[in-house]
């Protein structure tokens, strides 16, 4: 089933990055780490769908999008950055694997950071402090980081940040290999979440067992 639903607020959170509030359907649900199939509705773009991740939380009248926009080319991105309030998104059902298995390192590149955003939101406010739990958040440029205030203000999360194109003091230079985990990890019996460009998601796949994490322990878009 899909619902042709009005943006109610658009909100820059970093550079060409909007978060996107919709009304929200009735009985509507999914779980924190889900996505959809999202597209514009207009001529032209109905068609147009791509997955994109719920950052609000299943208990709020309102669904969120947190979306980067790409504009190399005329896409789906670079057009939703043209909307208004009041313009309509059509939106799927949720689908997604990636959900909360327990304590852990949530690994993010860029946008992937997106489906980490509910989870977080949601157990920093089931327990009011994120304990135990890491963030390691890989971008190219300081700008691009997604929502740094509220990610850094979290009680308890440890948060890395690195960047692959800037050298900032204070921030970690480079690409999450495996000297940076070492570095940066001190136990990989824990749980992983793994969420970014492919490459990069099963680049550390691989260095993680070899340092010793369990398969299992994985957690990624299947």
């Amino acid at each position: 089933m899909t619902h042709a639903l009005a943006i109610r607020a658009i909100t820059p959170v970093a550079q060409n990055v909007f978060s996107y509030d919709l009304e929200k359907p009735d009985g509507f649900t999914f779980t924190p780490g889900q996505a959809t199939d999202v597209s514009i509705d207009r001529d032209g773009w109905r068609d147009k769908k791509r997955p994109f991740t719920f950052t609000s939380l299943p208990d709020q009248d309102t669904l969120q999008f947190t979306i980067k926009s790409y504009h190399d080319h005329n896409g789906v991105t670079d057009q939703l950055a043209k909307l208004l309030v009041g313009d309509r998104l059509i939106v799927g059902d949720p689908w997604g694997t990636i959900g909360y298995k327990g304590k852990g390192v949530f690994i993010a590149g860029g946008a992937g950071i997106t489906p980490f955003i509910p989870i977080l939101r949601q157990l920093n406010g089931r327990t009011g402090h994120l304990a135990d739990h890491t963030l390691i958040f890989a971008n190219r440029g300081e700008r691009d980081i997604i929502l740094r205030e509220e990610l850094e203000a979290m009680p308890g999360l440890t948060v890395h940040h690195i960047l692959s194109q800037e050298d900032k003091t204070g921030l970690a230079h480079g690409r999450v290999d495996r000297a940076f985990l070492e570095r940066t990890v001190t136990d990989f019996g824990q749980k992983f979440y793994l969420c970014g460009p492919d490459p990069m998601v099963e680049d550390l796949k691989q260095t993680l067992a070899g340092l010793g994490a369990e398969a299992d322990a994985l957690v990624f878009e299947k």
